[in-house]
């Protein structure tokens, strides 16, 4: 695997709502992709919200059974207490579900795919953005 999908990137996928997304995930096979149980978190609870959500809740079940989900560990909470320390230090912290995604692609060695631009301030960690052509 090499690529691990944040929950913004995973929606546009299960939407199926943005065009560039669906273009580089026919480009890249299932296997080199991944989200973090953080991300599964996200999801469900975005299902959760909308209890008559039904289409939605189906659509995020597939996906979840097609994608790699992948636990967060202590690699990745040692990644995050040296983030979040970092993070404050230099007074450029992100959303703390948002550092746990990140530090468990930092944990992982994988690229990032978000087009969320508070994982740029974040120097060690490479991002790729896949919502535009």
């Amino acid at each position: 695997m090499r690529y691990l999908l944040d929950t913004n990137t995973a929606s546009h996928l299960i939407r199926k709502d943005n065009q560039a997304v669906d273009q580089w995930r026919a480009k890249v096979a299932i296997s080199e992709l991944a989200v973090s149980t953080v991300t599964e978190g996200e999801l469900r609870f975005g299902a959760a919200r909308v209890p008559q959500a039904l289409r939605l809740r189906a659509a995020i079940e597939e996906y979840l059974l097609d994608v790699t989900v992948l636990p967060w560990d202590s690699n990745a909470a040692r990644e995050y207490g040296e983030l979040r320390a970092s993070l404050e230090r230099d007074g450029r912290t992100i959303g703390s579900l948002d550092m746990m995604i990140a530090a468990h692609a930092l944990a992982l060695g994988f690229i990032l795919v978000s087009s969320d631009s508070a994982f740029r301030r974040i120097k060690r960690l490479k991002v790729e953005d896949w919502t535009k052509a």
